[in-house]
This record gives structure tokens, C-alpha cells and sequence, in this order.
């Protein structure tokens, strides 16, 4: 039976996240309902990971299995065609049937935008904040995310995550004309993770909190403990990275 990896992007402003929910509004199961159409029959969509409501992801994998095989170039127009304009698919192709989009997955990447001026064009694609932020401090701050290993402050609680233990490989904060960018690579992650951390980060850069009380909240393991959850509309997925054999 050929499965298919397939690519996609999608502004996650009008959505309850990727994962299908009873009564919500979600990106799997509009495409779910797309490419049963297609194919004629129910076609389960497999995604590379979940991501929570309101957030983005420029980059986002998933897989079906089909019992017959398609033209990628006309699977793709036809998706397209029948998903809203808040999605878009850019890539198909048949992989190897034991790929698995999710589990397969080396890498991932994101990016938290804020835009540090009063911008209607980013109301929802960035949050909105003018405080200054002390980017010097928070890069030190976030430098060290690279040489722990468990992130249990920064995991949603009541997360239904076997472990809380991530390698982190990347964490920098970078300006971009009036967008202050988080970029952050790890080969897993928790729910609601790089939210968290963003928003902890930004009690350092405020100076509510000092790098050692940072050290602190991160050793004690409690998600209670580390700073407010930054909001959704700023978070995006960016990359999802697999080994060249798997696909």
C-alpha cells in the first residue's frame, strides 16, 4: 500500500490546533475531509506533531496510505482546491510504507515573533509588545536551554508526556527590522514548550527575574514556577527535519 508524506503550511489564526476535537475547528480534520473526497473513501492524515490553537506553521509534514497511487502534481492541485485559503499544501511524494511523519521526525524547529511596534499588519502573525527587552541578557539566558536536559518547567501540566527530557541545539534571540525573533531547534518537544520558555525568557530580559533565579526555576523541575505562557499568534513551526532513508 504506498503512503505519501506531504507538506503543507497553514495560518493556525482560525484553528483549534492540528489534532482533530470533538465540536472545534481543526487543521487535520479539514484535510482529512479534503482528501477523503479525493480518494473516494475515509483516508486517515497522520501529522508530524500537534500544535496548539492559534498557532502557525510555515513548514508541517503529514502521511496517508492510499491503495493506489496518485499523481502528486494533481493530488496537490486538487487539495488545494478544496482547502480554505488558511491552508496551503506546496509537496508530495510516496515514501517508504514504514515513514511515519510524526515518529520519524529528527528535528524540529520554530520561531516566536514579536513585533516591538504598533503594526495592524501583525495583530495576529506576532504578539504586539514595546517594553524594552534586554536581547543581551535573554540570549545568555536562552544559550543555556543548549545544557539541560530536562525541561519539566517549561512542560504544560497535566501533559500526558512520557518524559520531559529534550536536546535542545539551538536557542537564540535575533532582531529583524521590528520583528524580535526566538528561533529554537530540539529533537522534541513538550506541549506548550517554546511558549513557555519564550515567556520566561522575557522576565529575564524585563529584569523581573535574574539569570540565577532563571537557573532556579529550570532545577526545580515545576511549571508553576517559570513565567506566563507567551501567546499563541506568535508562535510558528518552521521546520521538521528527517533522516534521508526514512523518506
Amino acid at each position: 500500500m504506498p503512503r505519501y508524506f506531504v507538506k503543507l503550511a497553514y495560518d493556525g489564526t482560525p484553528f483549534h490546533g492540528w489534532q482533530t476535537q470533538p465540536n472545534a475547528n481543526t487543521v487535520q480534520e479539514e484535510v482529512h475531509k479534503a482528501l477523503s473526497v479525493i480518494i473516494g473513501k475515509t483516508t486517515e492524515v497522520v501529522g508530524c506533531g500537534r500544535t496548539d490553537t492559534g498557532v502557525h506553521a510555515s513548514v508541517y509534514y503529514f502521511h496517508f496510505d492510499s491503495d493506489e497511487k496518485h499523481n502528486t502534481n494533481k493530488l496537490l492541485t486538487k487539495l488545494n482546491g478544496l482547502l480554505p485559503r488558511s491552508i496551503g499544501v506546496y509537496e508530495a511524494y510516496e515514501v517508504r510504507p514504514e515513514s511515519h511523519a510524526r515518529f520519524d521526525a529528527t528535528m524540529r524547529s520554530y520561531e516566536y515573533r514579536i513585533v516591538v511596534i504598533k503594526n495592524p499588519f501583525e495583530v495576529k502573525r506576532a504578539y504586539q509588545f514595546r517594553l524594552p527587552l534586554d536581547i543581551q541578557a535573554m540570549n545568555f539566558a536562552a544559550n543555556y536551554l543548549l545544557s539541560i536536559s530536562d525541561f519539566s518547567s517549561f512542560c504544560k501540566l497535566g501533559s500526558d508526556a512520557k518524559t520531559t527530557i529534550c536536546k535542545v541545539s539551538e536557542a537564540k534571540w535575533e532582531m529583524q527590522d521590528d520583528l524580535l525573533i526566538f528561533r529554537i531547534s530540539a529533537d522534541r518537544f513538550l506541549r506548550n514548550m517554546v511558549r513557555a520558555i519564550v515567556g520566561t525568557l522575557m522576565d529575564v530580559g524585563l529584569g523581573k527575574i535574574s539569570f540565577e533565579a532563571y537557573k532556579t526555576i529550570i532545577e526545580k523541575g515545576n511549571r508553576s514556577e517559570a513565567g506566563t505562557s507567551a501567546p499563541a499568534h506568535g508562535l510558528y513551526l518552521t521546520h521538521v527535519e528527517y533522516p534521508e532513508n526514512k523518506v
